[in-house]
């Protein structure tokens, strides 16, 4: 089945939310997200691109920024990470979950919500009681600690006091909406099973040497929406086996 075409923004401005590879995490501590901002100010430097707004969540990415060449960009900020992940971590293979998802930004109101939304990510996660107290967003840069983001445009449609009860606002704002599944079929699963563990049968698992196979055993089982009889069945390893380590 091909593609559908990315929506070209007439402004130049996206959303973008990148996930983790079955739902897995993209940052394991702090210097992992201080990475990849660090990754976007670069390429923010080298492409010209504008960021109004980012948040980094353990297994999901928002980003609010302006690019004529959006897939490039995104496609260069994505590899370099990666890159640095897998090294970092002594891994291989993907991270993210397929290309990236995008929606356009075509005027001020839905910027602002988006930008909203954004920021408000880690409170309706329950992360914090106030967006002003979580690390990893853009809401801070407004609030005066600039790193990386464009504060200008948005403060040029309303003042800084006006942006802050605007960002606190309660609201059913739903901008590429974060959605999880309950229960993966057994395809689904049998390809995060190939993923993880790096092969092209499964079967190669049960014969990989043990603390390999426990490790990645206990990964699965890390995985929302996979069971431990789901990952017997499909390895071909004992349910005991996997339901211990």
């Amino acid at each position: 089945m091909s593609r559908t075409a990315r929506q070209k923004s007439k402004s130049g401005i996206s959303h973008i939310m990148i996930q983790g590879i079955n739902r897995q995490d993209i940052f394991e501590d702090e210097e992992d997200k201080e990475k990849f901002i660090q990754t976007v100010a670069t390429y923010k430097q080298k492409s010209n691109i504008k960021v109004y707004g980012y948040c980094l969540m353990s297994n999901h990415i928002h980003l609010l920024i302006k690019d004529e060449d959006l897939a490039i960009t995104m496609r260069k900020i994505g590899a370099s990470y990666v890159y640095w992940y897998n090294w970092e971590y002594k891994r291989s293979g993907h991270l993210y979950q397929d290309r990236f998802r995008s929606e356009v930004v075509e005027d001020d109101r839905y910027f602002l919500t988006v930008l909203r939304y954004i920021h408000q990510n880690p409170l309706k996660a329950r992360i914090v009681k106030d967006i002003k107290s979580y690390q990893w967003s853009s809401y801070g840069d407004y609030g005066g600690d600039k790193k990386i983001v464009d504060t200008d445009f948005a403060l040029g449609m309303i003042s800084k006091e006006q942006f802050i009860r605007y960002s606190h606002e309660e609201n059913q704002d739903e901008c590429l909406e974060y959605t999880e599944n309950n229960r993966l079929n057994d395809d689904e699963a049998r390809e995060i099973i190939k993923s993880i563990a790096n092969v092209e049968n499964v079967d190669k698992i049960q014969g990989f040497e043990k603390s390999r196979r426990d490790e990645i055993i206990r990964m699965l089982k890390a995985i929302d929406g996979i069971s431990i009889r789901q990952i017997a069945r499909i390895t071909g390893i004992s349910f005991n086996i996997v339901k211990t380590r």
